[in-house]
This record gives C-alpha cells, sequence and structure tokens, in this order.
C-alpha cells in the first residue's frame, strides 16, 4: 500500500486529490495547518490527519514523527500548500516566499528518512507555470496577461527547488507540475478554472505515472514544459 501525504489537503485541489488516491487504495494522510478542518476532511474520506502548518518547524517536524510512528515510510509527498496574494511589498513576499518555496523545504527535509525507505519514492510539487519565464513571456500565453509578481517568483524558487533536489537526491522522483488553472477559494476573484475534480485527476495521474521517470523536471498534463 502507498504511504501518501498531501499538504493544503482539506480543500481544494489538495482535498480532491487526497480523494481520488484514498479510492486507489493509498495510505493516505492529510495535511491541513487548521486541526479540526483537517480530521473533519480526513474524516469524509476515511483516511488520516495530521496538524502541519509548512511555516513552522515544529508543526512540520511532529507531524512527520506522527507518520513515522503509524506508517514507517513515505511513498509519495505531494506538496500542495500554497497562497496566492495580490499585493507587492515586504510582508508580502514574506509569506508568499515562506509558504510556496520555503515550506517546500520545510516539509521536504523532514520527510526525507521517511523516503529513503520507500523502493520508489516521488516528490511531487504542485507549481505553476506563472514561474515559468517561458510562459510569462510568451503573449499567446495567459500567463504574460496576469501581473502576479510575487506568486510567480515563489512559483519559480518552488520548481527550482524541485530541480536541485532531483541532483542531490538521485534515488528519489521530484516533479514539479503545473496543474492548469483551477476555479478554487485562491483563484476566486480571477473567476476562470476548470472544475477541481479535473485538476486533481492531473495531479494524480502526474503523481502515479512519474515514480522512477524522469527527475527534476516541471510537467503539466501533455508533458514536460520549458520554463
Amino acid at each position: 500500500m502507498t504511504v501518501t501525504l498531501i499538504t493544503g489537503a482539506n480543500k481544494g485541489i489538495g482535498f480532491e486529490t487526497a480523494r481520488q488516491l484514498a479510492e486507489r487504495g493509498h495510505d493516505l494522510w492529510i495535511g491541513a495547518r487548521d486541526r479540526e478542518r483537517g480530521e473533519r476532511a480526513a474524516a469524509e474520506l476515511g483516511v488520516r490527519s495530521v496538524q502541519l502548518d509548512v511555516t513552522d518547524d515544529d508543526s512540520v517536524a511532529a507531524a512527520l514523527a506522527v507518520i513515522d510512528e503509524a506508517s514507517g515510510r513515505l511513498d509519495l509527498l505531494v506538496h500542495n500548500a500554497g497562497i496566492l496574494e495580490t499585493g507587492l511589498d515586504g510582508p508580502t513576499a514574506v509569506r508568499m516566499f515562506d509558504t510556496n518555496a520555503v515550506g517546500m523545504v520545510r516539509v521536504t527535509e523532514a520527510a526525507l528518512p521517511l523516503l529513503r525507505r520507500s523502493s520508489s519514492a516521488h516528490v511531487v510539487t504542485v507549481s505553476s507555470s506563472m514561474g515559468s519565464f517561458w510562459a510569462v513571456n510568451n503573449p499567446a500565453r495567459a500567463e504574460s496577461q496576469l501581473p502576479l509578481a510575487l506568486y510567480a517568483a515563489s512559483k519559480a524558487a518552488a520548481t527550482m527547488l524541485s530541480v536541485q533536489y532531483a541532483k542531490v537526491h538521485p534515488g528519489i522522483t521530484f516533479t514539479a507540475l503545473e496543474p492548469g488553472t483551477t476555479a478554487t477559494d485562491m483563484t476566486a476573484g480571477f473567476g476562470i478554472g476548470r472544475p477541481v475534480a479535473e485538476t486533481a485527476g492531473v495531479v494524480v495521474r502526474l503523481a502515479l505515472e512519474g515514480v522512477g521517470g524522469p527527475s527534476g523536471t516541471l510537467r503539466d498534463e501533455n508533458g514536460e514544459l520549458p520554463w
């Protein structure tokens, strides 16, 4: 049975990804900053939850200790927790990078001992083509029209971290994923996006198909993306 942790999984893409993986028989852990919301989401899906705030070192360490004690390893880690704010100032930058990029480092570092016990570990980062130089400079792409400087920069950092982790840990597959524009709470202000279930299906497919494949890439449902 595949042991899986998804961060930011009490709603949106994370929750639906958890649902679809649970239906495939994964030993699944929902990571949620709000303990009660995480527990409610886990109860709905018949899985387990841990309180996990990716911006808090102690919270991350405690969550991985719980999973270690109960499951003994980790086969699939999905970095889904993320925020989108439209401001352009120092405090906003700190919040965005702390969640979208530094949070990935915190969780990955805490999870590495468990991932090394897996025979086919895969770390998937739900990134964004907003962090792709190619996409934001391509007038044919919607990304070139969205003034989301800090979100784009934080997702570029997340993708680069995935690339660098792949170099340092060749025994683990690392994939950065462009999930596609999705109608979630985070994108509600833009009034755009496809259904959450459709995007989660892409995350699930690439997470399961990517094990042992090319590591350190940015991919969408159609294949590898330049960035």
